[in-house]
């Protein structure tokens, strides 16, 4: 799952209504020495952070060629992109990229590099994004996943990709290959 296409203010964003130190209802207070609001508790007077999601994934690669999955669902149903998706509490970045890809396109992928960490002005998403090296399963789609398929660089379908992070991680590869 790649949620990273959406944008919203701190109080849109979780929709985050009562403390979760004491239940007090929360209300937009200025924090003079941030020169910005953030919900507050107006009982205990608890500032909420609303932090930003952590998605990570892996562009599995094999004979020069890159896996990308046609997305089955939204945001941007029917478009390319890297497998990833969501970390789970607690868990290993990497560990997060390797179950992304087992569970959306089947592979075994060992993790040969991190590529980036993309983030975009006014996206609540912050994208982890790893170089792999496919080492079992077999390729076929995963219920997140309409189509799957193994791209050359000059097969790669630029115009039909999801995100901002999937051009840009597909972008710093190819200019990495090149030197």
């Amino acid at each position: 799952m790649h949620p990273h296409a959406h944008s919203h203010s701190h109080s849109e964003k979780a929709k985050v209504r009562f403390c979760y130190r004491c239940g007090g209802s929360l209300a937009e207070k200025f924090l003079p020495e941030e020169g910005k609001s953030r919900p507050a508790c107006s009982q205990c007077g608890l500032v909420i952070y609303l932090d930003p999601k952590v998605a990570t994934g892996t562009i599995p690669q094999k004979d020069g060629k890159v896996v990308l999955l046609k997305r089955a669902i939204e945001p941007a149903k029917g478009r390319w992109t890297f497998p990833g998706g969501y970390m789970d509490r607690g868990e290993v970045v990497s560990e997060a990229a390797i179950r992304e890809t087992k569970e959306e396109v089947h592979l075994d992928v060992k993790i040969t590099s991190l590529l980036n960490v993309y983030s975009y002005p006014g996206v609540e998403v912050i994208v982890v994004v790893y170089l792999a090296e496919i080492v079992g399963g077999e390729l076929e789609p995963g219920p997140e996943a309409q189509e799957v398929k193994f791209f050359s660089p000059e097969e790669i379908p630029w115009e039909e990709l999801a995100f901002q992070s999937t051009r840009d991680a597909l972008r710093e590869l190819l200019n990495l290959r090149r030197g």
